[in-house]
């Protein structure tokens, strides 16, 4: 169902909204309409900024519950940075990664930059399964539609509004059980593990509904923490816990929602995070509703070059992929490492102003050029 197709955007924040989502249609499918993706920021004019608002909380989980204060601090941001060439004004309500598990039961816990939630699954007892259940009337899930609405009424015609970081499937269940005791349950309980997966695949489907009705409703494009947009609905598929399990648990226990998640979406752009997920790569480039790679090396480790082979093995198999970081100073070692088409560089660093900004931008369309 693709409720946003004969809609007509316009974002005061991005007034080329619909050329950048032409080119985004086209980066999914690996060809390029005039030159490859890239999203370049850099400061607004001081003349031009707005103040971000101070205010004091009593307590940090304050502060990030605070939806009022939330929305104008991403409306004050989005407002005092230049969103050039392909780059996206958004702003998503945020309450930690781990926050769909907090749907069914799990409290969270706050810190001053992340959060994360407390294990409720006990045991696999038939009675422990059955209290794990998904409660849109629970105080996180309102809280998220209450950011949401704010955020919404702030974006109205300004920027987009995007639908929170959902984390299904395995690294749901590894919150509600705890990630090293879910790790001998993949030995002990899989059978269990399949079906609560199964479960906890239909309910997360539910709620991305949900939230994409929303905002549908709402005049906004398919958008979430990961920067990207298409025409229809637009997912991030994702297993960190995959990383601590072997290559057979994952096809086994994990894969199937997966893909379930990926075939109830019109694009999807896989989070394949950290060394010793990599593994996996070959196998994701293997499944038709993944459309596209976002490689996260992790830190200390995440200069693009290094990791060249790696984009060209995305390459090979005809899938799209985000390069997360590019110096300015690199790109013409770029253009001679890797062929433009299905390339979305979705940062340029060391770009301050406009002007480094529309040089950055003449180089990649020479590249394209080469064609």
């Amino acid at each position: 169902m693709l409720l946003c197709n004969n809609y007509k955007y316009m974002f005061e924040l991005k007034p080329d909204f619909e050329e950048v989502l032409n080119r985004y249609e086209a980066w999914w499918k690996c060809d390029i309409v005039d030159r490859p993706l890239v999203s370049i920021t850099f400061p607004r004019a001081k003349d031009e900024c707005r103040e971000v608002p101070r205010k004091e909380h009593a307590t940090i989980r304050d502060r990030w519950m605070d939806a009022e204060y939330i929305a104008a601090s991403a409306e004050a941001d989005l407002q005092n940075t230049v969103h050039f060439a392909d780059s996206l004004p958004i702003a998503w309500p945020n309450l930690g990664p781990e926050i769909f598990s907090a749907f069914y039961g799990c409290d969270m816990e706050y810190g001053e930059h992340t959060a994360w939630s407390k294990p409720i699954l006990s045991d696999w007892s038939d009675e422990s399964i059955n209290e794990v259940c998904l409660d849109t009337n629970s105080f996180y899930f309102q809280k998220l539609m209450e950011m949401t609405d704010a955020l919404i009424e702030k974006g109205k015609d300004r920027f987009i509004v995007g639908y929170t970081d959902l984390h299904g499937g395995g690294d749901a269940i590894a919150a509600f059980r705890d990630p090293l005791k879910l790790l001998m349950d993949t030995i002990e309980n899989p059978d269990a593990i399949k079906t609560l997966c199964d479960k906890i695949t239909v309910d997360f489907l539910k709620v991305y509904d949900i939230f994409y009705e929303k905002l549908s409703a709402a005049g906004m494009p398919s958008t979430t923490w990961l920067p990207a947009t298409c025409k229809g609905k637009y997912h991030v598929p994702a297993n960190d816990f995959s990383c601590m399990i072997s290559d057979e648990m994952f096809e086994d226990l994990f894969i199937p929602g997966i893909i379930r998640e990926c075939r109830h979406m019109d694009k999807c752009i896989y989070h394949l995070d950290g060394p010793q997920a990599l593994r996996y790569l070959d196998r994701l480039l293997e499944i038709p509703e993944i459309h596209a790679i976002q490689w996260v090396p992790g830190a200390g480790q995440d200069y693009w070059a290094d990791w060249v082979d790696v984009y060209k093995r995305i390459q090979s198999k005809n899938k799209a992929m985000q390069i997360l970081s590019i110096p300015a100073k690199d790109l013409s070692l770029l253009f001679k490492s890797l062929e433009p088409e299905g390339v979305w560089i979705s940062s340029v660093s060391g770009i301050s102003n406009r002007q480094e900004a529309e040089a950055a931008l003449r180089m990649i369309e020479q590249w394209t050029k080469k064609l």
